[in-house]
């Protein structure tokens, strides 16, 4: 039986592979308080990440191959290696934090309550994906659950996460946020412009924001060490505290973003996370991902850190469930992803009534509390 009922919460140790370590900004800030080494964990969320991360994995390697059979079209980034992060990050919070990426955003669409066939529907550009068809894999989002996509341009998601934040403080006062605003950027990113605009606005007016950099190593084909000065992306804003832990291990995911989201629910402002992770595919599907590493680079990775190896590992030495039990599940999602991107497939094609909604907003849109401007507060019926 899955998650043996008799069992309660249990803790368990994170045993980070990499270590976490703390970056305390010169501003007068309270100090960072020091990181748990180890978790309380309910069974029956260890079976529920398994669960979780392994459907993400199965989508993502679908997706690879409907790229290949050009049922995809255009830019197609994947999320393989990395599941943990985006497992981890939902535990720790709800649908009323606000969440906001770049490009590599499918599996983000399905921990905010999304489905597969909303997935493939949007990148096959059918009428039934979350985006009408519209956006393509780029382009995801759920604004029902406060996703914000998926955005096409390096690093110009950072500055829209903070304006996110930037809402709840003026909603409840920046001294008691009642949720905050997440936005990530990959290492790639992390030397755009906006990045530090946003990190100066946020910590300028306390905004409850998580900065979270997804530190893969490569930002496309160009390691950190050749593209960042300082490559410790948790440091680099000296007016920010940050933190670096181990973005593999689904356990240290979810305690460090509990972690961040306490200390902005405390009005202490933004914080950044550094996410050290790896993908085991290329940039994107039209990467060949073969002249800035080897295949034996990869294969390290995966057999030390692989973050579903990880929990899987964890689940049998507990014995919150069997090897059987979680084959089963294996198998359950393989047939039911099979039947999705099969649905998907055969689904009604965006409708070209469509290329031209969505554009402008509604002129019957109206702003209650007025729209403020250098000269004071003005009514506008948009």
């Amino acid at each position: 039986m899955l998650a043996r009922s008799s069992l309660l919460r249990v803790t368990v140790p994170i045993k980070p592979i990499v270590a976490p370590h703390l970056s305390t900004p010169i501003t007068k800030l309270p100090p960072l308080p020091p990181l748990r080494e180890t978790i309380d964990v309910d069974p029956k969320d260890a079976v529920k990440f398994f669960t979780d991360m392994t459907r993400i994995r199965r989508l993502e390697v679908v997706s690879d191959q409907a790229y290949k059979d050009k049922k995809i079209r255009g830019f197609c980034h994947l999320y393989l290696g990395q599941e943990a992060i985006c497992v981890g990050m939902q535990h720790a919070m709800t649908n009323e934090d606000c969440i906001v990426t770049g490009y590599r955003d499918h599996v983000w669409h399905l921990v905010r309550g999304g489905t597969p066939f909303e997935v493939f529907a949007e990148m096959f550009g059918k009428q039934g994906g979350c985006s009408k068809g519209k956006g393509g894999s780029m382009h995801f989002y759920k604004v029902k659950n406060n996703y914000y996509g998926g955005n096409g341009i390096v690093g110009a998601q950072v500055p829209l996460g903070a304006g996110l934040a930037w809402s709840f403080a003026l909603r409840n006062g920046v001294q008691s946020p009642k949720h905050v605003a997440v936005t990530l950027y990959g290492d790639g990113a992390a030397n755009q412009g906006q990045v530090f605009e946003a990190y100066n606005i946020a910590a300028l007016h306390k905004l409850p924001c998580i900065f979270i950099c997804e530190n893969n190593h490569f930002g496309m084909g160009t390691s950190e060490s050749r593209a960042a000065a300082n490559p410790s992306f948790h440091q680099r804003c000296e007016y920010i505290p940050g933190v670096k832990v181990d973005g593999m291990n689904v356990f240290q995911v979810a305690e460090i973003t509990r972690y961040a989201k306490e200390w902005c629910l405390q009005g202490n402002g933004p914080i950044i996370i550094e996410y050290d992770t790896y993908r085991y595919v290329g940039h994107s599907m039209s990467d060949p991902d073969v002249t800035y590493r080897t295949k034996a680079d990869i294969k390290a990775i995966r057999d030390s850190r692989d973050p579903i190896l990880h929990i899987k590992t964890t689940i049998l030495n507990n014995k919150w469930a069997s090897e059987d039990e979680l084959a089963a599940i294996e198998a359950e999602i393989k047939s039911d992803i099979a039947k999705q991107v099969a649905d998907a497939t055969a689904a009604e094609p965006s409708r070209m009534s469509e290329q031209v909604t969505d554009i402008l907003v509604d002129q019957r849109t109206y702003y209650p509390t007025g729209v403020r401007h250098c000269q004071g507060t003005k009514m506008v019926t948009f």
